[in-house]
This record gives C-alpha cells, structure tokens and sequence, in this order.
C-alpha cells in the first residue's frame, strides 16, 4: 500500500486560478524543505513547465482518456517516487471531460482512481453567498469525492471573503482553507495557447522571477498552507500496483537526442523516461543554439512554439542542415507538432512571411487563426520507427497551423479515427526513416513508443 501524502487542486471552472496558485503552492511547500512531486490532469505540457521550475522535479501528466485506471496508479507511483509529498493540479472545471454523462478524462476521475483529497478554487469575484451553492452542487454531484477544502479566488475585500466563508462552511460543512485577493500580481503571462512556457518566460520575460515571488507572497499570507499539509497527509493509503509499463531494460547502446530549448519544450515526462527505461541514453540538444545534432543514433523533436522563433530557426542553417542530412541517411527521426512543423521545408507566419525550416519532408507549416484542439485516435497504416502497422493509438493534438504544398505523392502513418491530422484524415507523414505528426503520444497510453523507438536506433546504428 502507497502512503504517499496528496492533494488534488481543483477548480470551479477555467481561469478559476489552478495553475498560479499550484505553482505557488508547491514553491512555497519546496522551499520549506519538503520534495515535492507536481503532476497535472490531461495533457497540458505548459502548466507542468511551471511546476518543474519551482519543485526541481519533473511534472507528470495524467490523463483518464488515455491512460487506463491501472497506468495512472503506475504512473503515479512511478513518479512519485522518493517525493514527501504530490500536488495535483487539475485541468477545467472538476467534473470537466469527455462526456457529458461519465466522468472520463476529468480532474473527478483522477481523483477518485487515485483516491486524492480534493480542494476546489471557487472564482469568487462578484459572488459572496452563492459561492456555498457552487460548492454544495459540486459536492453533491458526485458523492465519490472526496471533498476537504475550498480556496476562495478574487475576492475584492476581507468582508467579501469572510461573508463567502460563513456561508460555504454552514450550508457545505466544508472547510475555507483560504481567501486570495483579487490582485494583478496574481497572474501569468498569456498567449494564444495559454500559458508561456516557464522555460522560455524565465528567459525572455523580465519580470518573470518576481511575478513567482509575489505569486508566493500572496498565497503564503493567505492560504493556510499547514492545514493542506495536513489534509494531503491524511489521504487515504492507495493500493500499489507491480510495475509492468515502467520496467528498466538492458543498456541497448544507442543514444538519442531530444531537442530542447525555448522553441521545443512540450514533452510528457513518461517519453523521456521510457526511453531511458528501455535501454537508451538521453542526450539533449538545443535548435535554437547548437550548431549541429549531437553523436546521436535517433532524434525526437517535440512539440513548442516555433512560430515565435521561426528567424533564429532558419538563420542556424547549420543545425538544419544536419538534421536534413541524418534524415536522408535514415536516422529514426520522430516529431510532434511544432518538431513537424521544424522538419518541413517552410514556416509561413501569419503576415505571409516564409522562414527556410529543415526541409526533411516537403510542405509548409502556415500559422492560421483556426484552432485544432482535442482527443484524437486512429490506427498504424505503415510501419513506422514508434510502431507496427495494425498498431491502435490514442492521443491528442493541439495547433494552431496547417501543413500546405503537401505533394500528392506524400506518404502517411496515421489513419485518424477521431481528430483531424494533417490532411484528409491522415496523420503522421513520413519520410526515410523520418515521421512527423499532429499527434501527441503518451508513452503510457501508447505503451510500444519507447521501446519500438529504441529498437529503431538500435537498427540504424548496426547498418
């Protein structure tokens, strides 16, 4: 039986304060000592970046849709592991996910799996009274929950706040562990898909370390961080599972480079750590910096903005002229999302301006106002380097480009049975050895990932 201390931060809906007030928390809880292990419901890569930043350890997605009730314990344990205590961030509204009538994909869902406290962020701003029946229907709805607390969120006064309180605590019985006031320091920069990455605004943005130390100010003052502390201790003890995804292999003596910088950061920490379980030594490496890939026998380019980097992109020619040459000699290359929109020969932006990209598959990844987001599940239509043909997936795909001056003669991995890919209902072009994608896999949904990907390298360099 796991003992490991836990708590789920919930939310009343989007933009109730989640991710800031996470971030704070865990801040706050790793500077008094305590090893803190973040994780964050669905497939958000940004909000995790955030969580890594303050905690030092890497944040862990779970997701319901994706991932069986068997993998998320494993996951969750796997994680966890050696931490003092993990903070889950939710993702929307508690009971926000697939359906309308099951709780699949939702925050509810994880916190029932993982039998974690929850403590639900009630945007209070404009509301004083009705914030106890918000939380008494979000209590009522599903009695499977275990509700232990409320933090109120904006709320413009001390009286605002202590009228709120009164009433959620008489009418719910459930306990106010704080009242954040409304407040412009208690906000991250944002974009067209959320959040800046922690990684790029620690870099470009130059207030950044102040907005997370006012972030914790604030909470520090008014959150009583002992009483979560408390309630985290006293979840109850999960059932451990035996480790069957997350198994560590025989040294399979290739390495693989993992692009990584502020233009490529959107990676699932379950990937990376797959990867390195199934025999191969992760080296990473920077587009943006380096002059060319590492000593490396496969490369995995994920997901990231670079859109807001295409001039940097194009001008290192030298770092895309090495990728094109080991993608023309056969290098397991996998890209998702912003990586596939690197390899192909052009990145147009929004005024219509083309930046030259790798050139590795043809094609023209155009940035539009069209928003692609959601679940998406489809089947293997080739063998490619992460997976058998006849191979089912599941996963999920966010973008706000297209790929144009697609050749007819262009070849795709993926059939989509539900999302939209690339073009047509297919996904996944490849080229040589090279596939790039919409998709985004999680290695402990799609369980062969890591070690098809591995055995791929261990191909190529014994050619």
């Amino acid at each position: 039986m796991m003992t490991m201390p836990r708590i789920i931060l919930a939310g009343d809906r989007s933009s109730a304060g989640k991710t800031t007030i996470s971030t704070g928390l865990m801040s706050i809880l790793h500077e008094s000592g305590l090893k803190v292990q973040p994780f964050k419901v669905g497939l958000d890569y940004i909000d995790p970046s955030y969580h890594s930043l303050v905690t030092g350890r890497q944040g862990e997605n779970l997701d319901g849709f994706l991932m069986s009730g068997e993998a998320i314990v494993e996951a969750f344990q796997h994680s966890a592991e050696g931490a003092d205590i993990a903070i889950i961030e939710g993702v929307r509204g508690l009971y926000e996910g697939l359906e309308a009538v099951s709780d699949v994909g939702s925050t509810a869902q994880i916190a029932k799996i993982l039998k974690a406290p929850v403590i639900l962020v009630v945007d209070a701003q404009s509301i004083t009274r009705s914030t106890a029946a918000i939380v008494k229907g979000y209590k009522d709805f599903d009695k499977g929950i275990n509700f232990k607390g409320v933090i109120l969120n904006k709320v413009g006064s001390e009286r605002h706040a202590e009228k709120a309180r009164t009433a959620i605590e008489k009418y719910t019985g459930v306990e106010v562990l704080g009242a954040i006031p409304r407040n412009k320091g208690m906000s991250l920069t944002m974009r067209h898909l959320g959040l800046i990455p922690a990684r790029e605004g620690a870099s470009r943005v130059g207030d950044f370390e102040a907005r997370i130390s006012k972030i914790k100010a604030i909470i520090k003052e008014h959150v009583n961080i002992d009483r979560l502390v408390e309630i985290a201790k006293a979840a109850p003890r999960l059932k451990a599972r035996k480790q069957s995804i997350f198994i560590k292999e025989n040294d399979a003596g290739v390495r693989i480079g993992v692009a990584l910088d502020e233009a490529f950061n959107f990676y699932y920490k379950d990937n990376v750590d797959l990867l390195t379980l199934k025999g191969a030594e992760v080296v990473y490496f920077s587009p943006l910096h380096d002059r060319e890939i590492p000593d490396v026998d496969g490369l995995m380019i994920g997901g990231g903005y670079p859109e807001f980097f295409a001039g940097e992109l194009s001008d290192n020619s030298s770092m895309r002229k090495s990728i094109a040459e080991a993608s023309a000699n056969g290098m397991p290359i996998y890209a998702e999302c912003g990586g596939m929109m690197y390899l192909v020969r052009a990145l147009e932006d929004e005024n219509g301006k083309r930046y030259d990209m790798v050139g590795a598959m043809d094609g023209v990844a155009s940035m539009k106002h069209i928003r692609h987001i959601g679940y998406v599940a489809g089947q293997f239509e080739k063998d490619t380097p992460i997976g058998a043909k006849g191979s089912f997936f599941k996963g999920h795909e966010f973008h706000y480009s297209i790929i144009t001056d697609i050749p007819p003669d262009a070849k795709f991995a993926y059939r989509m049975d539900r999302g939209i890919g690339i073009k047509d209902g297919m996904d996944g072009m490849m080229v040589n050895n090279t596939l790039g994608s919409y998709t985004h896999l999680h290695a402990a949904s799609y369980v062969p990932f890591a070690k098809k990907f591995v055995e791929s390298c261990v191909e190529y360099k014994e050619q």
